[in-house]
């Protein structure tokens, strides 16, 4: 078969994939969102994906991580739907059966999320009956009826489908898109105030290229499995504590946001997250103690876990002792003064101060279970990582800008620290291998919070490696030794080059 006779029935195949993804789309916007078929095959891949691949990943392209994916599953099934084009030209069952293939995968993976609905497998269901009708229009149902001049489907009837058949998804996908957006606007909320309110917070030191003091909600870090974020409402989301307690109970929203409030600043950051890197933020967080709800749970004798699973299933798991050591771990509802965003966890999601947020941080939150780490694995211990995960002390230099250049004279070197439940006490810099100098400090905010810091600089031209550590306020120097992949976390001394003209 020549090129010029396979670029139709492959373009049918490819046209008869975008516009049934896109009906699909639509119909898990109406559905659940997370059941439409590329999201749902995109995180089977996700769980399927062994550790040290993922950890890879998220090492190698950072939050473009999931685009990517997606991307990649996209054109993927884009392929096999233009080999199905092709098998159909020549006998429609054959291409039909490619179709309903993929079709049947991304059902399955549907429905193998852990908190599956029957519903959810409509969307591969839409996607099925588009695929088949427009891959019989493209390659047969269009062709000129017997006896008519030339053969199979006219290049004008092919066209008008083709645009007919893109206009279809187009449509389609944003609807779906617009729809999904809409049901993650959140209705005006109330929110209680903090029996325990937070100091007010310092003002930060207003450096150029510095972060600020209090990360805003928009420009916090978001790391996750989800491929799709999960829609709450409030009227039907309950908190349930149970397992190893000696009275279960549920909550309502209602009934949570009538329960004492604490707020605080907790700096919170990412075991994925690299020397230097970006998954990190700092906030003021108002929710309930967590202890709070264990005391009127009652935790029996055995548990020394507590099991947190979100609303889509997926699980995390927190060591009860260092949840109940004192540290003001809570039930965060609100998030520098406003509801969580829905990125962010809404309507609930549990704060641990200094564990990474793969042990401490469950977003979407709906059970705390008391139990044992020999009874139940969460989602990462069945994968193997540590189960304690204590945020290592680090530093990142904002500005200037690593592999960056600057002009010579009077500047500023400056950036951030944290070392959550000890504090920072000093943070030093260097320059091209001299002496530790310490930098000044900004204003602190407690030993959850990070601290500012700076040292004015007389840079000289030339090539410069700077280097910054901080000091806690128990003694601990963050070293040059760096512990990687995760899980458990990356630590070392943060170095840049600056080029100076």
């Amino acid at each position: 078969m020549s090129t010029r006779s396979v670029l139709p029935p492959a373009g049918a195949g490819v046209l008869a994939a975008v516009a049934a993804v896109a009906v699909g789309h639509l119909t898990a916007a109406l559905v659940a969102p997370a059941a439409s078929p590329v999201l749902a095959v995109g995180s089977s891949v996700i769980d399927a994906t062994p550790t040290p691949v993922k950890e890879r990943a998220v090492a190698t392209f950072g939050s473009s991580d999931k685009p990517i994916l997606i991307g990649s599953v996209l054109l993927g099934t884009l392929a096999l739907a233009a080999i199905g084009g092709i098998l159909a030209a020549r006998r429609f069952v054959a291409g039909a059966v490619l179709l309903v293939a993929l079709v049947a995968a991304s059902g399955a993976a549907a429905l193998a999320r852990p908190a599956a609905d029957p519903a959810d497998v409509l969307p591969a269901i839409a996607t099925g009956i588009v695929a088949l009708g427009v891959l019989w229009a493209l390659t047969h149902g269009l062709r000129r009826p017997a006896g008519a001049r030339g053969e199979g489907v006219s290049r004008r009837a092919f066209l008008l489908g083709s645009g007919a058949a893109v206009t279809l998804a187009a449509i389609a996908a944003a609807t779906g898109e617009a729809l999904i957006r809409a049901s993650r606007s959140i209705a005006d909320i109330t929110l209680p105030k903090a029996a325990e309110p937070a100091p007010p917070l310092p003002d930060g030191l207003d450096i150029d290229g510095l972060s600020p003091f209090r990360t805003p909600n928009e420009d916090f870090y978001r790391v996750d499995i989800n491929l799709s974020v999960p829609v709450v409402d409030v009227d039907d989301w309950t908190l349930t504590v149970d397992g190893d307690v000696d009275n279960p109970f549920t909550l309502t929203w209602g009934e949570l946001l009538a329960m004492d409030m604490i707020e605080r600043d907790i700096t919170m950051t990412c075991v994925s997250n690299e020397v230097g890197g970006s998954y990190v933020g700092a906030a003021r967080w108002l929710g309930v103690r967590l202890t709070d709800l264990l005391d009127r749970a009652g935790v029996g004798a055995r548990a020394d876990q507590i099991l947190s699973t979100a609303v889509d299933g997926f699980t995390i798991s927190t060591p009860l002792g260092v949840a109940t050591d004192g540290r003001d771990a809570m039930v965060a509802v609100a998030m520098n003064g406003e509801p969580l965003p829905r990125d962010h966890g809404f309507p609930a999601r549990l704060i641990t101060p200094g564990l990474y947020g793969y042990v401490g941080a469950t977003k979407w939150l709906e059970r705390l279970t008391l139990t044992t780490y020999a009874e139940q694995d969460a989602y990462w211990t069945e994968r193997d990582w540590a189960v304690d995960g204590p945020i290592k002390i680090s530093t990142r230099i904002d500005t200037p800008r690593g592999l960056g250049e600057i002009d010579a004279g009077e500047r500023v070197i400056a950036g951030v620290a944290w070392a959550q439940q000890r504090g920072i006490d000093e943070v030093q810099v260097r320059i091209d291998g001299g002496d530790w100098r310490p930098a000044r400090l900004g204003p602190a905010a407690g030993v959850d919070y990070w601290r500012q810091w700076y040292l004015p600089w007389d840079a000289s031209p030339g090539r410069h490696v700077v280097e910054a550590r901080a000091i806690t306020r128990d003694g601990e120097v963050q070293t040059a030794q760096r512990t990687s992949p995760f899980p458990n976390g990356s630590s070392g001394i943060h170095s840049i080059v600056v080029r100076v003209a």
